[in-house]
């Protein structure tokens, strides 16, 4: 049954995690998580994040995501409606076998002549939606991480890859989105975080938060997106203000 006049007439607030929810690569304080469960009781609440559905959980927990009307995991390509799996969409239906060889492989030549302080392991994600990339290895750890992020800002790492691999595959139909520290995401066109907003036709209004909202950020196709209300935030604090605010505008 909807409370808080039937959840604000359809309203929904959908969020990124890593900076929105958490600090990068952090667990969900209990401050945090107690507030977004509070929150719940006023307006559903959503959760769209680039990543698997096993590094989203870790960080907020496996619980509350089932607990949520919705919660889409790479960027909405696996997804669960209360707590239940919904059909996936797969890059694997996308492309052939030969297109995904030669643009793996070509990512691993470029990553083993790229010239940076730290590398790692597992550089090529292959996720069931996208692709992850990350020049450094996503078997970094967190002081690695950071470390490479301050480099990349200066160095623009990723974003040289980035152009190198548009130029070699002009043709894939390929997006490339840069989110987190150390990696940028490969995907279909049209397969961003807005692919979720189809199975939410049922909202008048859709909120949504999130950290990389910059042009070329994973969070900037939704946060532009027509359909939706979009708030660029800093860190989960700057979340809570920015929804707090919206409550009292509402009267909840």
């Amino acid at each position: 049954m909807d409370t808080s006049a039937e959840k604000t007439k359809k309203m929904i607030m959908l969020f990124d995690v890593d900076g929105t929810l958490t600090v990068p690569q952090n667990k969900i304080t209990s401050e945090m998580l107690e507030f977004m469960q509070k929150s719940q009781q006023k307006v559903d609440i959503g959760v769209v994040g680039g990543s698997a559905y096993a590094k989203i959980a870790s960080q907020v927990g496996a619980d509350y995501l089932k607990a949520l009307p919705y919660a889409f995991t790479e960027n909405g390509l696996v997804w669960m409606k209360g707590g239940e799996w919904q059909k996936s969409v797969s890059i694997k239906d996308k492309f052939t076998e030969s297109e995904l060889n030669a643009f793996i492989s070509f990512c691993l030549r470029y990553i083993g002549e790229l010239d940076i302080p730290i590398k790692r392991g597992t550089f090529v994600d292959f996720r069931t939606g996208m692709m992850n990339i990350s020049p450094i290895g996503r078997n970094c750890s967190q002081e690695e991480r950071d470390e490479f992020e301050r480099y990349d800002k200066e160095h623009q790492i990723r974003a040289t890859m980035i152009q190198a691999i548009k130029d070699k595959f002009p043709d894939l139909g390929l997006v490339y989105s840069i989110g987190g520290q150390i990696s940028f995401d490969v995907f279909p066109e049209g397969w961003d975080k807005r692919f979720c907003l189809q199975y939410l036709e049922e909202y008048e209004t859709i909120h949504f938060f999130g950290d990389k909202t910059f042009a070329g950020g994973n969070d900037h196709e939704i946060y532009a997106c027509d359909r939706t209300i979009g708030h660029s935030v800093k860190s989960p604090e700057d979340t809570r203000k920015i929804m707090e605010d919206i409550f009292a505008e509402h009267g909840l």
